[in-house]
């Protein structure tokens, strides 16, 4: 364990550390303003966060093995959840494409950089021809395989192992603290609905909440560790923010299509796993983007 520790490095384990304060700060926060209401959702969501922060902290305690432990476990919880809509040889065949794109980012990622957006552009058209229920839980699976594979891919990043596993923690923090600061925003002030058809609860107080919040996060968190300018960070910041709502409207319309509220009742007031990394499956690929295409400058 001493030597697991000492990998993360004492920057990171600071972070870690006040990552976790915050996540009480806001816990409390809630917990002493809904005092006469324990079941209310947000205070059900907030609460939640101390079973997925524990899992993310783990991974990276045993990076790189404790990555595709998490792509493992995401796989076969969201599998659970879309076998339902996706046919009766869907499990199976399921199964073997997430082992088949896991083998692909160690062996052959070059192929797992061209096959894998083919089969996402065919699947999508596909479903957009035949609108069939078994089609768009392809579609929803390829596009989680495809971007959980991003985060064994970023061990690939021509970057030391120490800024490989900072970036991987600046993604999972800004991701779920976007998640959780749009939550509460939304809650708190929201106001003006942006698709009430697809998800009514998004609101433009909510995800204004959610980028303000990511862009001190970035700032904070990517200049500690130093891993670019405090401009990129902000791009970054912003991106990341948007680029994670979008992910989560993204799965409230497969939601919508299929009729259903949640995947799961997995997680008490987030719903099924595919309700939680929906974020994660835009955020992941888009860093992994920016960090090779736009991150030229090092502090």
């Amino acid at each position: 364990m001493q030597f697991i520790l000492a990998s993360l490095g004492t920057e990171m384990l600071i972070s870690l550390a006040m990552l976790y304060l915050l996540l009480g700060m806001a816990s409390l926060s809630v917990g002493w303003t809904l005092r006469a209401r324990p079941q209310s959702q947000l205070r059900l969501q907030v609460n939640s966060w101390w079973l997925i922060f524990p899992v993310l902290t783990l991974s990276l305690l045993l990076h790189p093995v404790g990555t595709v432990l998490l792509v493992l476990t995401i796989g076969v919880l969201a599998l659970r959840e879309l076998m339902p809509f996706g046919g009766p040889r869907f499990g199976a065949l399921a199964a073997i494409v997430l082992a088949a794109v896991i083998m692909a980012t160690y062996l052959r990622p070059r192929a797992f950089d061209v096959l894998m957006p083919l089969a996402l552009a065919i699947q999508a058209l596909l479903y957009w021809r035949h609108r069939a229920p078994h089609m768009l839980a392809w579609l929803l699976w390829l596009t989680l395989c495809y971007s959980c594979g991003f985060l064994i891919h970023y061990d690939t990043l021509p970057l030391d192992a120490r800024q490989r596993l900072s970036w991987l923690f600046y993604l999972y923090a800004l991701t779920a603290l976007n998640d959780v600061a749009q939550f509460i925003s939304g809650t708190v002030f929201g106001r003006h609905r942006i698709a009430p058809g697809i998800s009514p609860n998004k609101t433009w107080q909510g995800l204004a909440g959610g980028v303000a919040v990511t862009l001190v996060l970035s700032l904070a968190l990517g200049r500690y560790l130093q891993l670019a300018d405090a401009r990129h960070l902000a791009l970054y910041a912003v991106l990341l923010a948007v680029g994670g709502f979008c992910g989560d409207m993204m799965f409230s319309a497969a939601k919508r299509a299929y009729g259903v509220k949640d995947f799961s009742q997995l997680i008490p007031g987030h719903g099924g796993i595919l309700d939680r990394v929906d974020s994660l499956v835009v955020t992941a690929p888009l860093l992994y983007f920016l960090i090779t295409h736009l991150n030229e400058s090092h502090p």
